[in-house]
């Protein structure tokens, strides 16, 4: 199956709960592209009420871990296959039938999915909430500043920048009555990589509702989405959130507590600069309003939202912003909660976290 998401490196979050078990199928466990360490879920103890499934396996570009507890056990990978094969088909921009691929292209024949315009929705929304920097349209500058899989330009000064931005902005792009896309510069591309993935996940969790489970953990490259408790522990679910500095083996920073909530997690650490007079370490991002890269002092964010969709798109919005513009939208957005590592001016490493995301972290 071919990737549909195209990673910065991101802060992983990381189910830190269980014991020894059986998974019904294992994954070969590997560096995904731009995942900070392995992903491993810890297997828990068999439940003498419920039936407990592990699924774990490559997808999308990166690994995923679902467990679920039933009162029957079933097999659910082919309905799993299933969910990443349909998002694939839409919106994958590494799969040259896809329709997004189409779309970019030119296709005007295209008629948007459901599920197509349910992300391109949302994106929307987070856009304008969040005044354009989460933006699916910005791929173009990511990939003329060298972050992208093609070659960066050799001279990317004002006039190149501006020649580019031509081509960003969500706002250039039209959904018509008949769910066709319209774009007005043939040169504006569609990618969904920075919220697909929640969504992969908050479709994964609508099918296992709709299997009847009321108990599970899905996660998807590090982005999660609970619903119900851990039987085993009788507790709500336990997931860790990685340390971005740490070097050499994994490192948990944080552990939260979600029962009923998508936490997603975003960061780019590793593509940084260090000021030679200060020491100090940026990390390169692009920043959607201006064009050029940002020397941000963001080392990662979480956020936890109703679904992985909403709490991907902001995770990915809030490394563009400083902290001050993100602590106010997020005074101003009582469903959305935020726990972000920072570098102060000194090269300290900080830690912000609304009221409510403190109230889940573990001791």
């Amino acid at each position: 199956m071919k990737a549909l998401l195209r990673f910065n490196t991101a802060c992983r979050a990381v189910p830190s709960d269980g014991c020894s078990g059986h998974p019904i199928r294992a994954a070969r466990l590997f560096k995904s592209f731009g995942a900070l360490l392995l992903f491993t879920v810890l297997q828990g103890c068999s439940s003498p009420d419920l039936e407990r499934m592990d699924y774990l396996g490559e997808a999308l570009g990166t690994t995923y871990a679902i467990t679920v507890f039933s009162e029957e056990a079933r097999d659910l990978q082919p309905k799993i296959d299933s969910v990443f094969a349909v998002l694939n088909q839409s919106m994958s921009t590494y799969l040259p039938g896809s329709d997004i691929t189409r779309i970019n292209n030119g296709d005007t024949t295209v008629v948007a999915d459901a599920m197509f315009r349910e992300v391109l929705a949302a994106s929307r929304e987070i856009h304008r909430a969040t005044a354009g920097y989460f933006d699916p349209t910005v791929g173009v500058l990511v990939e003329a500043w060298g972050f992208g899989p093609g070659p960066a330009l050799e001279q990317m000064d004002q006039a190149t920048v501006d020649s580019l931005l031509r081509f960003v902005g969500l706002e250039k792009v039209e959904l018509t009555p008949d769910n066709r896309i319209r774009k007005e510069w043939p040169q504006t591309r569609l990618d969904f990589n920075a919220i697909a993935k929640g969504y992969a996940v908050d479709r994964l969790a609508h099918m296992l509702e709709t299997q009847g489970s009321s108990n599970f953990l899905v996660e998807v490259g590090g982005e999660v989405r609970t619903r119900g408790m851990q039987p085993e522990k009788n507790q709500p679910w336990r997931v860790g959130i990685d340390d971005p500095q740490a070097e050499g083996q994994r490192s948990i920073k944080r552990v939260v507590s979600l029962s009923d909530r998508a936490m997603a997690s975003s960061g780019n650490y590793r593509k940084f600069r260090v000021d030679p007079e200060t020491g100090t370490r940026y990390v390169h991002t692009i920043d959607p309003i201006s064009g050029f890269t940002k020397n941000s002092n963001i080392l990662a964010v979480s956020v936890i939202a109703p679904t992985c969709m909403v709490a991907d798109g902001y995770a990915t919005a809030f490394m563009a912003m400083d902290l001050q513009q993100s602590s106010a939208l997020l005074e101003a957005s009582p469903d959305l909660e935020a726990y972000i590592i920072y570098l102060d001016e000194a090269g300290e490493t900080r830690e912000f976290a609304t009221e409510g995301f403190r109230t889940l972290m573990q001791p």
